[in-house]
Formats: C-alpha cells, sequence, structure tokens
C-alpha cells in the first residue's frame, strides 16, 4: 500500500513527532473544504467506500491497524476513481496525533470488537476515554455513529451517552426491522451481512458529545 496515494501508513515515531497532514487533510490530501467523516476499524473499508460515493460533497476515511484488510477497500477507491476517499492505518488511540480541533465532522464506529471481558473495557470505542479523544477533534456539531450487532456493546454505550449526558438522537435494537426510515443504511459491511445471514438483529446509534471539547 506504500503505492498508493489514497493510503497513509505513518510511523508511531512520526505520530509522536506530529503527522505532517494533522489540521491539513482538507487542503494537502482532499484539496477541498468538504466536510471530513471518519470511519474506526474500518476493515476492509466497504462502509468507508459506500459513504463515499453516495455523499460526493463529503471527504471519507477509513481508519484500521489491519493493512490486509484496507488494503481491499483502498483498492475498490481507486478503481472506482473516487477522490474523496482515503485511509489512515493507525491505532485508534493516536487518533488525537492526526486530526486537529474541529477537523471532522462525523465519526463512524462500524461492528467494532465489542471487548465484553470487564479488564478489556477501556478498548470499547465508545468508552470515556475513546469518547473524550473524539470531543477533541470534532465539531462542536458532530456526530458518532456507532452500528453493532452487539446488544452488551449497544447496552453498555446507551448507558455511557446517559451517565455523561450525552445527547442521543437515535437508537435501535433492531435496526431493520424498524418502521423509521433512515438514510444510508442501505451499505453493509462484511461482518453486518454475516450477522444477518445468522439471524442476528443489528443496532444502531446516533449521539452528539456533550460539551465537544471538553467532554
Amino acid at each position: 500500500m506504500e503505492a498508493f496515494s489514497n493510503v497513509k501508513q505513518p510511523s508511531l515515531a512520526l505520530l509522536k513527532e506530529g503527522l505532517p497532514l494533522k489540521g491539513k487533510w482538507n487542503k494537502d490530501f482532499f484539496k477541498n473544504n468538504a466536510p471530513i467523516v471518519l470511519e474506526l476499524g474500518c476493515g476492509m473499508g466497504e462502509y468507508t467506500v459506500g459513504l463515499a460515493e453516495k455523499f460526493p460533497n463529503k471527504n471519507f476515511i477509513g481508519i484500521d491497524i489491519k493493512g490486509a484488510r484496507m488494503w481491499q477497500g483502498a483498492s475498490k477507491a481507486l478503481e472506482k476513481k473516487l477522490n474523496n476517499v482515503g485511509f489512515l492505518r493507525i491505532r485508534i488511540e493516536w487518533i488525537e496525533e492526526c486530526f486537529s480541533s474541529s477537523e471532522v465532522s462525523e465519526v463512524w464506529i462500524t461492528f467494532p470488537d465489542p471487548q465484553i471481558k470487564k479488564r478489556r473495557s477501556t478498548k470499547r470505542l465508545t468508552h470515556p476515554l475513546f469518547l473524550k479523544k473524539y470531543s477533541k477533534i470534532l465539531i462542536d456539531d458532530g456526530f458518532v455513529h456507532l452500528k453493532t450487532d452487539s446488544e452488551f456493546l449497544y447496552g453498555f454505550t446507551l448507558g455511557v451517552i446517559s451517565a455523561d449526558n450525552h445527547h442521543l438522537l437515535d437508537a435501535t435494537n433492531d435496526l431493520y426491522s424498524s418502521l423509521q426510515k433512515r438514510d444510508h443504511m442501505e451499505i453493509k459491511t462484511h461482518y453486518e451481512q454475516k450477522f444477518l445471514d445468522l439471524g442476528k438483529p443489528i443496532t444502531y446509534i446516533k449521539f452528539k458529545l456533550n460539551d465537544a471539547k471538553n467532554c
């Protein structure tokens, strides 16, 4: 992927020094002023690419540490000549080193590992420690979306939202049986389709962080 124009794979040393693109993704990478949307734990990038096709007026960055999976999404984006797609290969813990304050408009978290064991709780991507990181890079009215088959993570996230006074905008414990119509939910990841084939309900949450700079 080193040769891919739409992929960045910064070393840990570079992240510690300061990613040159931090605060300059619009200017130096996308070369436009469109809103930036992140997909965290993007896997094979199906959601990143699907959203980019549906919303050409926004920029999308898929973030994951697993390069073999990311290669598929990055390749597809290049084949489709999508100029509003990028991929960043880092651990999500380093997200603050890659984006500046108010540089991101939305965050999508799609089918992450729910990290059910208590000793792994701080690894959950909707844990308050991660939400604080997102708050540092999101615009004041930025959204966080969670789409998961894990009823455990769904309940945990609702608890975090309530406890920390974040603003719950939408929630359903069975997305595809809901009567409410939601935009672009037809985009499905590889894992989502596997879960659906097994008959597992898909949950969805959309929320806004309370005091997006100091939650």
